[in-house]
């Protein structure tokens, strides 16, 4: 398989086989046991998601199960809940609450809204394997205002515990307008507009700010040295950008990002950065109805 550096100066392209690891850096395909040891001694292991393809969850679950095996000391957060449903996850985890109750009482249509079957593998494997659950998200009315007015016009006790984000990076605003780019028909100018865009970035900012600050806090409290997995969309991992540069700026450097794909073949200047290794899975069942209610992690 051509490095990246030779698939630049060749064809361009890095083939992807199924089941296969790649690291984006030399585009090399990765053998799992050593790429599990070496993820197993970082601080934090990110997954990135897009949050209704049940094969991506399924991924997590495998990944979750190997760190597991080999630093018994794990939590795994997740950014589908906000920090004031954290008693509800603890509960859980020590067996107090059925399933209907779990996702009644964590207030999961609202917070979150998609089908639960998508994520409930998940959660009954830190509830069977006694794993920690770290709630990652803030208080939504938060991000709104941040996105809004900005950090400064947040009185500090209103910020639901997350501390001002570092500034976005030019290479971060570059990709989030990429993404907002690929609006169609009249919402596209809109989300273009300059200080629409600047309100955007603010706000993804804060939900980046939120899962750095949830972990960073959690490892500055342990006393066992523990490994945390994130659960989050890959839009706040890709590139170092979000959450990485976010834990960064809180002193946490030694962060790796584990992402999935289902492509055969990727452009390798593309490629090149998007994390720490890559997996491909098998081509994905399609996706699950979306949730009927917008997003209000609250």
């Amino acid at each position: 398989m051509p490095s990246a550096a030779e698939a630049e100066g060749g064809r361009g392209v890095l083939a992807h086989p199924r089941a296969g690891w790649l690291c984006p850096a030399t585009g090399r395909e990765l053998p799992q046991p050593e790429l599990m040891r070496a993820m197993a001694a970082r601080r934090v292991v990110l997954l990135g998601e897009t949050h209704d393809v049940a094969e991506i969850h399924r991924w997590q679950l495998h990944v979750a199960a190997f760190l597991r095996l080999l630093r018994p000391s794990l939590a795994m957060g997740f950014e589908m809940f906000p920090l004031r449903v954290q008693p509800v996850l603890d509960a859980w985890v020590e067996g107090a609450l059925d399933t209907a109750t779990f996702l009644a009482h964590s207030d999961w249509d609202a917070v979150w809204g998609f089908d639960p079957a998508l994520y409930l593998p998940l959660f009954h494997f830190c509830r069977q394997q006694r794993v920690k659950m770290l709630a990652l998200n803030c208080h939504r009315p938060l991000v709104t205002r941040v996105g809004q007015v900005g950090w400064e016009a947040i009185p500090v006790g209103e910020r639901d515990g997350v501390t001002p984000s570092a500034p976005a990076s030019e290479a971060y605003r570059r990709y989030l307008a990429a993404i907002t780019g690929r609006f169609a028909g009249p919402a596209r100018p809109e989300a273009m507009a300059p200080e629409r865009f600047d309100r955007f970035v603010r706000a993804q900012q804060c939900w980046d700010r939120s899962f750095a600050c949830r972990i960073a806090d959690y490892l500055a409290a342990a006393t066992d040295d523990p490994l945390v997995i994130g659960i989050i969309g890959r839009g706040h991992l890709e590139y170092g950008h979000g959450t990485p540069y976010q834990l960064r700026d809180l002193g946490i450097e030694d962060v790796a990002v584990l992402l999935p794909t289902t492509a055969a073949e990727h452009d390798a200047a593309e490629f090149a950065g998007i994390a720490d290794a890559v997996f491909r899975l098998d081509v994905p069942e399609p996706p699950q109805p979306r949730r009927t209610q917008p997003r209000a992690a609250s």
